[in-house]
């Protein structure tokens, strides 16, 4: 769920103990460079989309990763590039989009593990504990959720534990479950339910051993959220009561897609993998324009695009489903022909179908306020997120020949 629509903006909320501590380490960030647009051939292979996914890697490094109030061993990704006083104090929090940098960070080491990559994936687990200031949940079961992935995929693939980070997050979940609904809201105390948080949870119990509740999660989906007509799962519904909102968003379709291929992996049920590909399959008719994923837009919407890669890529792997791979590969490709590049790096629009329109200035990215005549450029972290996970997706399809 965007929480722009419920009212309550991920990146406006302001810890107010947060913004009392000392900033010894901030420092201005390096001039850009100039912006221009490169478009280059698309060359299927698995080096080429390696060195692709690596330039993405390396941009948001460069660009956005830093370190935290001065702790030599913990970063965070600013939110936004280049960044306002705010942004570079780290007094905005947005516990779910470093959720997806380490997430994306996970991806990086596992597809090319050296020391500076473990050390980030390290450093940006600690970073976000420690922003978090209470530990390592919060209110939000769609943010530890995330969270909860992230972790877990660190430990299975590149054998990183967090202390008790995992086992914390994992009883929050379990302890946010409702038996009446058969879910868990969107936030404590909260009566929405929605497959942004039913999504994710489910697929971190599917892979921490709780399969029972995993299916309950995706019985879910698929009986209260999904639209008989479009095949597409809405957004959630409010309980008591059975007020669903219709509003359909690709990141919904991506969690439901990794959910039930989770499932259908884990559990050998066919229902799950027919549920996968039937969602697929709509996602391909309503949700793509010539095989690129609908564009998203700017703030939390800004990661839609990507999370639904990540999970049409598990489903090609897992379930053999070519068309979630041609979504994929299509959108890679397009995303990578319409990029903009500042200093040799890529920046991705919030359209992957349209190029990023280059402003006439000469160094518009100097500039620490919207643009405002550029209507397919964001200065998000989010949106570069989600560049940076497609071309990992991307990636991952190439070299396992799909």
């Amino acid at each position: 769920m965007d929480r722009r629509n419920a009212g309550i903006s991920r990146r406006s909320l302001l810890i107010a103990t947060g913004a009392s501590i000392t900033l010894s380490a901030v420092t201005r960030p390096a001039p850009t460079g100039r912006i221009t647009r490169n478009v280059n051939a698309y060359t299927p292979g698995a080096d080429q989309c390696a060195e692709r996914a690596d330039l993405a890697e390396r941009a948001i490094v460069q660009r956005h990763v830093r370190t935290l109030w001065g702790m030599r061993d913990a970063r965070l990704g600013r939110l936004t590039w280049p960044s306002s006083l705010l942004d570079r104090s780290f007094v905005k929090w947005c516990y779910w989009w470093q959720a997806q940098l380490l997430d994306c960070a996970v991806d990086a080491a596992h597809r090319g593990r050296d020391q500076d990559r473990v050390d980030r994936v390290a450093a940006v687990a600690l970073g976000i504990r420690s922003r978090n200031l209470t530990g390592w949940t919060n209110r939000y079961y769609d943010d530890m959720a995330w969270l909860a992935l992230a972790l877990e995929r660190a430990d299975r693939l590149l054998g990183i534990r967090f202390g008790t980070a995992a086992a914390d997050l994992r009883t929050t979940l379990l302890d946010g479950w409702n038996p009446v609904v058969g879910a868990v809201p969107w936030r404590f105390g909260d009566d929405y339910y929605n497959a942004p948080s039913i999504g994710p949870t489910g697929i971190a119990m599917a892979r921490t051993g709780e399969p029972a509740r995993a299916r309950q999660l995706a019985d879910f989906l698929h009986t209260r959220l999904r639209d008989p007509d479009s095949g597409l799962i809405l957004d959630g519904v409010r309980e008591p009561g059975g007020q669903v909102d219709r509003t359909v968003l690709t990141y919904c379709q991506g969690v439901a897609i990794g959910l039930e291929t989770e499932l259908a992996t884990r559990t050998g049920e066919s229902v799950h993998h027919e549920r996968a590909v039937a969602l697929v399959e709509a996602t391909a008719r309503r949700l793509t324009a010539a095989g690129v994923i609908a564009a998203g837009g700017a703030d939390d919407s800004g990661l839609f695009m990507g999370i639904l890669a990540r999970y049409l890529a598990e489903a090609a792997l897992a379930l053999g489903d070519r068309t979630a791979a041609g979504i994929v590969h299509a959108s890679a490709r397009a995303a990578w022909d319409n990029r903009a590049e500042v200093n040799g790096l890529p920046l991705f629009g919030m359209d992957w179908s349209r190029p990023v329109t280059v402003p006439s200035r000469s160094n518009p990215l100097t500039q620490v306020t919207p643009f405002a005549v550029t209507d397919n450029l964001s200065r998000d972290l989010s949106v570069q997120l989600s560049g940076w996970m497609l071309l990992e997706a991307d990636y991952r399809l190439t070299a396992a020949g799909l």
